[in-house]
């Protein structure tokens, strides 16, 4: 099959004025700057307050809303400093020159695709995020010894990952049993407990901000939520100085499939917060057979690019992958786990387990 390869135009290719290469996005300064002369520039931001940061879009007047794959379609970029031709697939949006080092920031958007519309600025540096790792990987209680002294990891990646985040005004019905506990005593004096059951009903409203769902599918889902939350208020609105230097990519899970998503995770809370509301205002003890049905209104919607460092490490020929939140340095990843560790734990565990059962034992006599 072959595949369809297009032309695309950069948006955004600064040169340092003073030695003429690739200024990037500094992330102790938050202003562009030079990496081999140290030529500063502060990137100018919008005259009005709500305009500095991401706008809340209406989710049901988008009509853009598919998901898109990684390596069906493909892009030509011509760098503007060496005119070498590159291909790129089409859902990058940042990335370096492979001939002369440049950093290339190529159009946010296509006819399409949407543009991202806000950014969360990478606040932690490779430097930090390697300390990070090493008290991380030092703090695994289950990871061989030999592990924790040979880890050194791979040079770091710096990448925007593109998320959504959803508001909604949720109101949901719901039908429910509850049973609440009470103490019987026999003829001989014995206890047991029993439980008498009720059906409910009733309404339950809650408003939804800033709920996070991953855009991308390329990464492990899993060490994503490990290095979660981000403070997505501190956003900026989108502009393509923020992501050079770095890589990014535009989203590969559209609005529609982003938003059931987010539903799933909203559905979730909203179960847990009925269980509550009933339990208490008719003083349950048991709560079961929660069944509801929500309707969502005024759903509004970002596209936000969040900053992660993206490494890796081997032992025992091995590769375990981790990231680290650009934003605030924490880990998450994968480490080796020793079996004899886990066992001497488990052993331990019992042992313990074991000796408060005698003391148990021992004090009723």
């Amino acid at each position: 099959m072959t595949t369809e390869v297009q032309q695309a135009k950069l948006d955004f290719d600064a040169d340092c004025p003073s030695c003429g290469a690739s200024v990037e996005f500094n992330p102790k300064t938050g202003t562009l700057s030079c990496p081999y002369c140290g030529y500063e520039a502060i990137i100018p931001q919008a005259e009005e307050e709500e305009n500095r940061v991401a706008q809340e879009l209406d989710f049901e007047a988008e009509e853009n809303r598919r998901n898109f794959d990684w390596g069906t379609e493909k892009k030509i970029i011509i760098c503007g400093e060496c005119a070498a031709e590159t291909v790129y697939d089409e859902l990058q949006i940042a990335d370096t020159c492979p001939y002369c080092g440049s950093h290339q920031v190529m159009e946010a958007e296509t006819q399409e695709t949407l543009a991202p519309n806000g950014v969360c600025t990478f606040e932690v540096t490779d430097r930090q995020a390697g300390e990070n790792f090493q008290r991380w990987i030092k703090g695994r209680i289950f990871t061989p010894r030999a592990a924790k002294e040979s880890a050194k990891p791979d040079s770091f990646t710096g990448v925007y990952l593109p998320y959504w985040t959803f508001d909604s005004h949720t109101f949901s019905s719901y039908t429910a049993s509850y049973g609440k506990n009470r103490v019987v005593c026999d003829s001989e004096g014995n206890t047991r407990t029993e439980t008498d059951w009720y059906t409910t009903s009733g309404y339950y409203q809650e408003f939804f901000d800033d709920i996070l769902v991953s855009a991308t599918k390329r990464y492990d889902y899993s060490i994503m939520q490990k290095i979660e939350p981000f403070y997505l208020t501190d956003n900026k609105a989108y502009k393509p100085e923020y992501v050079s230097g770095f890589l990014a990519e535009r989203y590969s899970i559209g609005l529609d499939d982003g938003f059931d998503l987010a539903s799933n995770n909203m559905h979730n809370q909203i179960e847990s917060a009925i269980e509550s509301k009933i339990r208490w205002e008719c003083g349950a003890d048991i709560v079961s057979s929660v069944r509801f049905s929500t309707t969502h209104d005024h759903v509004t919607y970002k596209y936000l690019m969040l900053p992660i460092w993206i490494s890796s490490f081997k032992y025992k020929d091995k590769v375990f992958q981790f990231m680290v939140n650009g934003q605030t340095g924490k880990v998450g990843g994968q480490a080796p786990i020793s079996p004899l560790r886990v066992t001497i734990a488990v052993l331990l565990s019992s042992a313990i387990l074991y000796f408060i059962y005698l003391w148990a034992q021992s004090a009723n006599f």
